[in-house]
């Protein structure tokens, strides 16, 4: 058993809840930082480029010594990013767009403790299902998924009925791939 304690920047209650369920003891710190990042970024690396901003936004926070972690998660579909939904009809073109489709769910990690440093980029292939227009419709109103990069959620209803098949990752779609970071924080605890 894990008994470490974390500063975990984000607000994110599925990172916190998959965190706690490693057996840390988390310290959360909303971070309210501007997540803009260059154009010509490709999409596909902008998830580890925000996770680094917040990073060092956490570091002029919390300066003891107890681990800090950040990340941040995109959907990236045909090189186009896909964040969360602006509003209803927002998530309701997102969620056709990706119906039948393959996506990458990437998530960029940041984990700092005792002046080390280590970073982590992964991906994950989705397939969704076919998604009938009223399957969207019941998600979005009973679900309403706007704080959800992708206007879904792999944990609930969706991810019972409109996920066909995933290829790396199912923590990674939550928001937080455990084992890498798991193993990332016991090879930097223990250096």
């Amino acid at each position: 058993m894990v008994t470490n304690s974390i500063v975990l920047g984000s607000g994110s209650p599925r990172r916190k809840q998959l965190l706690s369920e490693l057996g840390f003891q988390l310290e959360i710190i909303s971070l309210d930082i501007d997540e803009s990042y260059p154009s010509d970024l490709p999409s596909i690396q902008v998830a580890s480029f925000v996770a680094n901003k917040k990073m060092e936004a956490l570091k002029k926070i919390k300066t003891d010594t107890k681990i800090l972690l950040t990340a941040d998660t995109t959907v990236v579909f045909s090189n186009q990013l896909l964040g969360k939904p602006v509003d209803e009809e927002n998530a309701k073109e997102i969620l056709r767009l990706l119906s039948g489709q393959k996506h990458i769910v990437n998530t960029g990690v940041v984990i700092s403790f005792d002046g080390k440093t280590e970073a982590i980029s992964c991906y994950t292939e989705v397939q969704f299902n076919q998604l009938s227009p009223e399957q969207i419709d019941f998600y979005i109103t009973h679900f309403k998924p706007f704080d959800k990069a992708g206007s879904y959620g792999i944990q609930d209803w969706f991810g019972l009925v409109g996920i066909k098949s995933i290829n790396g990752s199912y923590t990674n779609v939550v928001g937080l791939p455990t084992d890498e970071c798991y193993q990332a924080i016991q090879r930097l605890i223990k250096v």
